[in-house]
C-alpha cells in the first residue's frame, strides 16, 4: 500500500488511527465524566431542578388537597364524580391552549428556523395569532375526542353545564394563551435550558386552580393565591352549577378580569424580550 505523501516535501504523512483504543466496560473514569457533566448542567440551571423537586411536590399538593376534599363528603358520589370528570376535561383545554403557543415556538427552535422566521415579512405577533388559531383547532379535536369518550365510557356529558360551559371554556383558553406567551418569552430569553417551562409552568397553577377540589379546602396562604388565578374562579363556578346553586356571575367576572391582566402582563414581557433581542440578539443557547 502506498503511503500518502506531503505535496510540498514529498515526505510520508502518518496515517491517523481509524479506531479508538478500547475502554473497559466497568471503567470509573468515563462514568465520573458523565456525572460531572450533569453536575455542571444542574449547578446553575434552576429549570433543570424542577425535574427533581417540582413534579413530586405538585403531585403531593394536588392529590393531597383532593383527598381532604373527599374526606369531607360534602357532595353526593354522583355529583363528586361529575365534578372530577368535568375538572379533568376543562383542565385539558387549559393545558392545550398553553401548549398551542409554546410548542409552535419550540418547533421553530428545534428546526433551527427561528432566525429565518424573525427576518421573514411577519411579526412575532402574527406568529402568536397564528398559534392561537392553530391551538383552537387542536383543542376542538383533542377535547372533542375526550368529551365523546367521557360520554361513551362514563356516561358523563360536559354539556350538562349548559350555556355556562361557553364562558368557562373561554376564560380557560385566554389564561392558557397568556401562560403560553409568557413561557415563550422566557424560553427566548434564557434558551434551551428553559424549555422545560413549556410543560412545567401550567402545572405550577394546578394546586391553586381548584381543579379537583374547592378553594375552601386549601390552606389560608394557598386560598389567597388562588383568588388571583383565573382558573380557580372557573372551576369554582363549574362546581356551583353542578351542585344546583346556579351560575355565578361574580366568579366569571373575576376570571375575565384576571385573564386580561395575565394577557397584558405576558404581552409586556414578550415585547421586552423582543426589544432586548433587537439590541443583543436572542440567547445563544437556542441552538439556532
Amino acid at each position: 500500500m502506498k503511503m500518502p505523501t506531503n505535496d510540498l516535501e514529498g515526505a510520508p504523512v502518518e496515517c491517523l488511527p481509524l479506531t479508538r483504543p478500547p475502554v473497559p466496560l466497568f471503567s470509573l473514569r468515563p462514568l465520573a465524566g458523565i456525572l460531572l457533566r450533569q453536575v455542571y448542567l444542574y449547578r446553575r440551571s434552576i429549570p433543570r431542578w424542577m425535574e427533581i423537586f417540582y413534579w413530586p411536590l405538585l403531585d403531593l399538593l394536588v392529590w393531597g388537597f383532593l383527598t381532604l376534599y373527599l374526606r369531607q363528603g360534602v357532595l353526593p358520589g354522583t355529583t363528586a364524580a361529575q365534578a372530577l370528570l368535568g375538572g379533568l376535561l376543562l383542565w385539558d383545554m387549559l393545558y392545550r391552549s398553553q401548549q398551542g403557543i409554546s410548542v409552535v415556538f419550540l418547533e421553530e427552535i428545534w428546526s433551527r428556523n427561528l432566525y429565518n422566521l424573525m427576518v421573514a415579512p411577519v411579526t412575532p405577533y402574527h406568529i402568536i395569532a397564528g398559534a392561537m388559531m392553530t391551538g383552537i383547532l387542536k383543542i376542538a379535536l383533542s377535547s372533542g375526542t375526550a368529551i365523546l369518550l367521557a360520554y361513551l365510557l362514563f356516561s358523563y356529558s360536559l354539556f350538562s353545564l349548559g350555556l355556562s360551559l361557553i364562558p368557562f371554556v373561554l376564560c380557560l383558553v385566554i389564561m392558557g394563551w397568556a401562560l403560553g406567551i409568557m413561557t415563550t418569552a422566557l424560553i427566548l430569553r434564557f434558551g434551551q435550558e428553559a424549555e422545560v417551562l413549556a410543560w412545567g409552568v401550567i402545572f405550577l397553577f394546578q394546586p391553586v386552580s381548584a381543579v379537583f377540589n374547592p378553594v375552601s379546602v386549601l390552606p389560608d396562604g394557598f386560598r389567597q393565591i388562588a383568588f388571583f388565578v383565573p382558573a380557580s374562579h372557573v372551576f369554582e363556578g363549574m362546581r356551583q352549577v353542578l351542585s344546583g346553586r346556579g351560575f355565578s356571575w361574580p366568579q366569571l367576572g373575576w376570571a375575565l378580569v384576571f385573564d386580561l391582566l395575565y394577557v397584558a402582563g405576558s404581552l409586556f414581557l414578550f415585547s421586552r424580550v423582543l426589544k432586548r433581542a433587537r439590541k443583543v440578539g436572542f440567547s445563544l443557547k437556542l441552538g439556532s
